[in-house]
C-alpha cells in the first residue's frame, strides 16, 4: 500500500449506472473538471449547520477559521454531514458505490481578508495516487465574486502536474500553480447557503483577498474510492477516514464519533485550504 510513486492523471467518471446526475453532467464534470451548483441542504439545515460550524469556530479562538481540519472521525456533528446521503449520491455517480471520506476542513474567510488562495492543484499536497479524490464545497455563506468565493481554472484538471513557483504578497500557500492565467478564463464558484459544488482534485483553484464587508465560509469534504492508496507511511498517520458507503478495502476507517465537542479532542491532521 505504501510507496511514493503517485498516478495523478485524471481519470473519467462513466454516466452508466448513474442515479442523480445526468450524462451531461458527468460529460460536464469530464471535460471541465467541476460541477455545480446543486441545492443540497434548505434554508434551515443550513442555518442549523452554520450556528453548529460557529461554535466550533468560536471554541477554537484565532484559530478557528482555518484550523477546524480533518475532525470527521471526531465530532459527530461533522460525521453526519459527511455521510448525508444526499452529498453521496452526488459522489456516487462520478466515483462509483465504496465512498470514503478522509479529510475535511472549514474555511472561513473573514471580512476584508487579505490573504489569497493562490491558483494550485489539491492532489500535488497530497499523498495519495491515483488522483480520484472528489472535493465538495458546502457553501455556509453565500458565496460570489464579492466576497471571494473560490474560483476554477475550467478544463486544468486533465493536464497532469503542472510546475509551480513561489507566491509573493500575502497568501495562504508558499507555492502557486507557475503561469496559470495562461491556462484559461477562471470560472467563479458562485453559490447561496446550502449549496454544493463538486471538482476534481487537479483542478486548478484558488481565491482572491475578501474585500468585501461579508464573511465567505465553505466546508470542504474529500471523498475517494478505496481504489486510491497512501503513498507516504508519514503522511499515513494524520488521515482518519471515515466509511461513508459501501466497502472501504484495505483503508483503515473510524466510526461515528460519541464525541461533539470540539474542546475535548484535536485534529489527527492538516490539509490544504480554499
Amino acid at each position: 500500500m505504501l510507496d511514493h510513486i503517485q498516478d495523478l492523471r485524471f481519470t473519467p467518471a462513466s454516466p452508466d449506472g448513474a442515479q442523480v446526475l445526468t450524462p451531461d453532467e458527468i460529460a460536464h464534470y469530464n471535460s471541465q473538471g467541476y460541477l455545480q451548483p446543486f441545492d443540497v441542504f434548505e434554508a434551515a439545515e443550513i442555518a442549523d449547520i452554520r450556528g453548529y460550524l460557529n461554535a466550533l469556530m468560536t471554541d477554537m479562538g484565532e484559530a478557528g477559521a482555518y484550523g477546524i481540519n480533518c475532525y470527521q472521525s471526531r465530532l459527530s456533528g461533522l460525521w453526519d454531514i459527511a455521510t448525508d446521503p444526499r452529498i453521496l449520491d452526488l459522489v456516487q455517480d462520478l466515483i462509483g458505490p465504496d465512498i470514503l471520506c478522509w479529510a475535511t476542513a472549514i474555511l472561513s474567510k473573514k471580512p476584508h481578508d487579505p490573504k489569497a488562495v493562490p491558483w494550485h492543484q489539491d492532489a500535488s499536497f497530497w499523498s495519495l495516487s491515483p488522483a480520484r479524490t472528489v472535493t465538495v464545497w458546502l457553501a455556509i455563506d453565500d458565496a460570489d465574486d464579492a466576497n471571494s468565493a473560490m474560483r476554477f481554472i475550467p478544463g486544468s484538471h486533465d493536464k497532469g502536474a503542472m510546475a509551480v513557483r513561489a507566491t509573493g504578497g500575502e497568501a495562504v500557500f508558499h507555492k502557486e500553480t507557475a503561469d496559470a492565467e495562461k491556462l484559461g478564463t477562471p470560472f467563479t464558484n458562485t453559490l447561496r447557503a446550502g449549496q454544493v459544488s463538486l471538482h476534481a482534485d487537479m483542478l486548478v483553484h484558488g481565491s482572491q483577498p475578501n474585500t468585501s464587508d461579508r464573511r465567505r465560509c465553505g466546508f470542504t469534504l474529500r471523498y475517494c474510492p478505496p481504489s486510491v492508496q497512501i503513498t507516504d507511511p508519514a503522511w499515513a498517520t494524520g488521515v482518519e477516514a471515515i466509511s461513508c458507503r459501501g466497502e472501504a478495502g484495505n483503508w483503515v476507517t473510524h466510526p461515528r464519533p460519541a464525541e461533539n465537542d470540539i474542546k475535548n479532542t484535536t485534529s489527527p491532521h492538516v490539509v490544504g485550504n480554499n
